[in-house]
């Protein structure tokens, strides 16, 4: 049952959390803190901001979901189902709450739109390889 739970959520929970969360009227401003800044070798200074942070921590449960697509079995028509109710929520919320609207939401968005994509794609190509057609 918790293997059914669209890792997408984590990403939709931890910008909320960060934008209405108790950090006392931050809101947005908290996704633009530097959270690492290393000085690089050719003298540039790179930093990343928490929001980017959030972005990468989505491509890695991107990745991890759509290894969970390969597998098959019950569970796997719940996991696409929430992951479309995930994505959906992702939608809903970007179009009606003002603090949804940054480019940092509308990535996230994509990526879940990717999962929900990517998890459908992969189960019908390999429920495809475990149909055998003898003669």
């Amino acid at each position: 049952m918790i293997a059914a739970i669209p890792l997408m959520i984590f990403p939709l929970i931890a910008y909320n959390a960060l934008v209405f969360g108790p950090f006392e009227g931050a809101g947005l401003d908290i996704l633009s803190m530097d959270m690492v800044s290393i000085s690089m070798i050719s003298g540039a200074q790179w930093s990343m901001q928490l929001g980017d942070l959030v972005i990468v921590g989505a491509l890695v449960l991107l990745f991890l979901e759509i290894l969970k697509a390969t597998r098959s079995g019950s569970w796997s028509v719940i996991d696409h189902l929430l992951s479309a109710v995930v994505f959906v929520a992702f939608l809903i919320e970007f179009l009606t709450v003002g603090e949804a609207a940054t480019d940092i939401f509308f990535i996230l968005t994509v990526i879940a739109f990717v999962d929900l994509i990517a998890g459908f794609s992969v189960s019908i190509k390999s429920a495809g390889r475990d149909v055998s057609i003898g003669l």
